[in-house]
């Protein structure tokens, strides 16, 4: 088994933040960078190739043993068995709709999951100067930590939900507005915002948002990183019907998800 422990979380940094200097690179031109669309219809570019080759060759230094899924492998048909056994899920440029928008909101993400869970991961979002981290494996207490800038890491936890209701965050790209509303018809919700890709589990795991409901179509490597930050931070993330969110499913395809603040068998913190 792999050591989950703070040397691991300082390696996923150093990797996460190396791609998102290539990222970067490629970002200042962003206007001239070609783009193809996918089977799925959603956008490819250089940059999110060129961050995956980095992040695969590091991944590969660094635990040659473990199998990593990442996206625009898998897109190629390059899909391992994971099995039982623990494996990496990456998505080298997640939000890749808000790197051609240029409005910052796009990030990289790395995760470690072991018994169906994330127990490791760093999302950074490289344009904003931000990172945050999460590791809870059995080698460390759980932790989450977050990096603005060149500032020293933070612990960063989930807050206690306000008493005037919560802050709700929706994607700012897949709309889920038909029940997104009524999902949130007649409970205490004090502001709702909107974001690009992981992005939104981070922000509820440090205490600027609460809740992040998702009905829209996503895969494994889309949220295991958030998760890790968030489960971290004292947070978690449910399927709809209570049942706790895991990784290593057919096809690597999630089902509809409510990322919280709280943890346990509160629907919701207000009644």
């Amino acid at each position: 088994m792999i050591p989950v422990d703070d040397a691991l979380l300082s390696q996923l940094r150093g990797i996460a933040e190396r791609a998102g200097a290539v990222i970067l690179e490629i970002y200042a031109q962003s206007e001239a960078v070609e783009v193809r669309e996918k089977a799925d219809s959603s956008p490819v570019t250089a940059a999110d190739e060129a961050a995956e080759v980095m992040i695969l060759e590091a991944l590969a230094a660094l635990t040659p043993e473990v199998p990593v899924v990442s996206e625009e492998a898998f897109e190629a048909g390059k899909i391992p068995e994971v099995g039982d056994q623990p494996f990496w899920l990456v998505d080298p440029l997640d939000g890749t709709k808000e790197f051609l928008s240029r409005n910052g909101e796009f990030t990289v993400n790395i995760a470690l999951i072991s018994g169906g869970l994330p127990v490791a991961g760093v999302v950074h979002a490289p344009a904003l100067s931000r990172t945050w981290l999460g590791a809870t494996g059995p080698d460390t207490a759980a932790r989450a930590l977050e990096i603005d800038g060149r500032a020293a890491p933070k612990p960063i936890a989930v807050r206690p939900t306000p008493a005037e209701g919560v802050t709700v965050m929706a994607s700012r790209r897949h709309g889920s507005d038909e029940d997104l509303g009524p999902y949130l018809d007649g409970r205490a919700v004090a502001a709702q915002a909107s974001a690009g890709s992981s992005i939104k589990f981070c922000l509820v795991a440090c205490g600027e948002a609460d809740l992040y409901p998702r009905f829209g179509r996503t895969m494994e490597w889309d949220t295991a990183a958030g998760q890790a930050v968030l489960m971290a931070a004292g947070g978690e993330v449910i399927e709809l019907d209570g049942r706790l969110f895991t990784y290593g499913k057919p096809g690597f395809e999630n089902p509809h998800f409510v990322a919280r603040g709280w943890k346990g068998t509160t629907v919701w913190p207000h009644g």
